[in-house]
């Protein structure tokens, strides 16, 4: 079978590592792609924003299925329109993908449902909101209702903070995704990530991972997109998972079917686990990035196949093999990032950490100029090294970090410490 794959950042690049093992695939085509994974496929240049030109692009090469990495194309209806043309994608359709899109539509599908989750008021105006906040009090969390590349997101420890969050986000700081704020009750406990494929009626457990938002080590400074992970989470027991699939998954499922928006594609479920139990904190409609790539290498089956069998509902009876070992990724970011990330800067000495043993490197924002790999983006790499456990690992992918020659980026030292601590006891 063909492949193509929309994206070009991190997560595309460990899902093309990943579908390049399928033994059902031919071709891999990856648009936009990055320079990292000129070797797994074919990049090509797609409007991808055009989807008459994204099917077209199908037809002329036998593409079987695509695979769409990023949201924004999700959430445009990419699926919607490459499913009237009849080309398979794995995916969840415009309607479905609203359990990203929108904060306040996914808050309301739990209130609706029974689903675990913090209190929240819904505003479209600056006054309601802010009333909300003086009458809730802090610690508060204030969100942009749409997409904002993960930094739509304040935990305001201060009324006053909370008060400046409602302003900014009404004046214009998130665009069109701040037009509509949600306002949560802030949750004591763990952040952790768990991701289930889903076909529309069935869901199965795809591993969870705990990634590091803020840009400092110990968990300080403004959140970004992600600047490390780790996977398995040790925190997800058996018991928290199966409560989760439970309690927010399959209910999800049902009340985005009865809508008339069966989900298909990955569920990425942001929880809180707190003293009450798990609680959804977000959903976002694909992998995670950085999550993806500490998930994918310890994936035991074949990537394709279970694409397919979502895109298909043919998910039943399925359970996807993960590998023991224990994975984790340091995000390698362009300095000044998450504000205004400083481009252009040479990264020199990729090879030396590629060649050590059980170590991936992946791209997330390169690009090469007269033959010298140059930052292209706020996060630019991710070193991913495989262990017993996670200490190990971080040990490992800290070597490989040291290894890479780039005086313009930057990285935490201390991704996974929470899980090295745990490990410690």
């Amino acid at each position: 079978m063909n492949v193509l794959l929309i994206g070009s950042g991190g997560r595309e690049h460990a899902i093309a590592n990943a579908l390049v093992k399928s033994p059902r695939l031919k071709r891999l085509f990856v648009s936009p792609g990055n320079p990292g994974m000129a070797p797994l496929g074919e990049l090509v240049e797609i409007e991808v924003a055009n989807h008459r030109a994204v099917a077209d692009y199908c037809r002329r090469n036998g593409v079987g299925l695509v695979v769409v990495g990023p949201e924004q194309p999700l959430i445009a209806g990419l699926v919607d329109d490459l499913a009237a043309e009849n080309i398979l994608a794995f995916g969840p359709t415009k309607s479905a993908a609203r359990l990203e899109g929108s904060k306040g539509f996914t808050k309301d599908i739990c209130r609706a449902y029974g689903i675990p989750t913090a209190a929240y008021g819904r505003f479209d105006n600056a006054a309601d909101a802010l009333n909300y906040v003086r009458a809730q009090g802090a610690p508060i969390v204030v969100k942009a209702d749409g997409l904002a590349a993960g930094k739509g997101v304040v935990v305001a420890q201060s009324l006053e903070e909370a008060e400046k969050a409602v302003a900014a986000m009404f004046a214009g700081a998130f665009g069109r995704s701040g037009a509509e704020v949600v306002v949560e009750e802030f949750l004591q406990g763990e952040e952790a990530s768990f991701f289930a494929l889903c076909d529309g009626e069935n869901a199965v457990a795809f591993s969870s991972a705990q990634d590091h938002k803020r840009v400092g080590d110990g968990d300080v400074g403004p959140n970004t997109g992600g600047m490390g992970a780790y996977s398995p989470a040790s925190i997800v027991t058996p018991q928290i998972e199966a409560l989760v699939q439970e309690k927010i998954i399959l209910p999800t499922l049902r009340a985005m079917r009865e809508l008339g928006a069966p989900y298909r594609g990955v569920l990425y479920a942001g929880l809180m686990l707190t003293a009450e139990g798990p609680k959804l904190i977000e959903y976002n409609n694909r992998f995670g990035d950085p999550e993806a790539q500490v998930i994918l290498p310890r994936l035991e089956d074949d990537l394709l196949e279970l694409m397919i069998a979502a895109a298909t509902g043919s998910l039943a009876g399925r359970a996807p093999r993960f590998s023991p070992r224990r994975a984790l990724t340091v995000v390698l970011a362009a300095k000044n990032y998450p504000s205004t990330p400083i481009t252009g800067t040479e990264i020199r000495g990729l090879e030396r950490a590629e060649a050590m043993e059980d170590v991936v490197v992946t791209h997330a924002g390169t690009r090469v100029v007269a033959g010298k790999l140059q930052a292209a983006g706020g996060r630019v790499l991710n070193v991913t090294a495989l262990a017993g456990t996670v200490a190990e690992a971080q040990a490992r992918a800290y070597r490989a970090v040291d290894a890479i020659d780039w005086p313009g980026g930057f990285c935490r030292r201390d991704i996974g410490w929470r899980e090295v601590a745990r490990e410690g006891k």
